[in-house]
């Protein structure tokens, strides 16, 4: 069914309305803990070359945001598991509550995961999303996936697709991490499914691994 004009224009005057009313979330925070993240923040933002400049500030707030909101989720679930561990509950309902408090944070980081991109998309394309994204898990998709096919020339198609495919699915669940550990940890866990994947396909990783050092080395006695 098309849209009439009237109705194009609406739905256009409403994504503006949402796009300009991006405040960043800084009330009632600690200001040296702000100050971090919206430089974090604008580091990613520097990257994406946006020239506007009201754009960059909204992408900022949108990016800051989500770092104040995981955060956030996590204080709430670390605050829930220490009431329950100071209540002297023991046993099975100690656990119980527990779990309850561990699946609360993660509905609350399952909606705020797709909500995240959803925003970004009222200023960025595709592209650039997935710039913000690899900012903000220190670029670790497109190091490992370019160390690996480094150190293995001759992967094929197939195995360059599914070793690519595992880190963005990888990033995926670093992006909802509550610090940098863990987000290493969660690409941690991919690349050791890979490495098995790659066991499995014949690889020997070791002299892979042993050869790769030795063209690195080769290349740097030749400068």
């Amino acid at each position: 069914m098309k849209l009439k004009y009237s109705s194009i224009l609406v739905i256009l005057f409403f994504i503006s309305t949402v796009a300009g009313a991006v405040d960043l979330d800084s009330k009632n925070r600690d200001p040296k803990y702000v100050e971090s993240i919206v430089a974090r923040s604008q580091k990613i933002v520097d990257k994406l070359g946006l020239t506007d400049t009201n754009m960059a500030k909204e992408v900022l707030h949108i990016i800051a945001n989500r770092y104040f909101e995981i955060n956030d989720i996590y204080a709430v679930r670390d605050s829930k598991v220490k009431a329950v561990k100071e209540s002297g509950v023991t046993g099975t309902d100690k656990d119980n509550a527990i779990k309850a408090a561990n699946h609360e944070k993660d509905a609350a980081l399952y909606h705020s995961h797709f909500a995240f991109p959803t925003a970004l998309s009222l200023y960025l394309n595709d592209k650039q999303i997935e710039a913000v994204k690899d900012g903000m898990t220190y670029g670790v998709v497109k190091v490992t996936y370019d160390a690996t096919l480094d150190m293995i020339p001759s992967l094929t198609k197939e195995e360059k697709a599914q070793i690519y495919a595992w880190l963005i699915e990888a990033r995926e669940f670093a992006m909802d991490a509550e610090n940098s550990n863990k987000k290493h940890e969660a690409f941690g866990k991919y690349k050791g499914r890979i490495n098995n994947y790659l066991s499995k396909r014949g690889y020997d990783l070791n002299k892979e691994r042993e050869a790769w050092y030795k063209r690195i080395e080769a290349k740097k006695n030749k400068k």
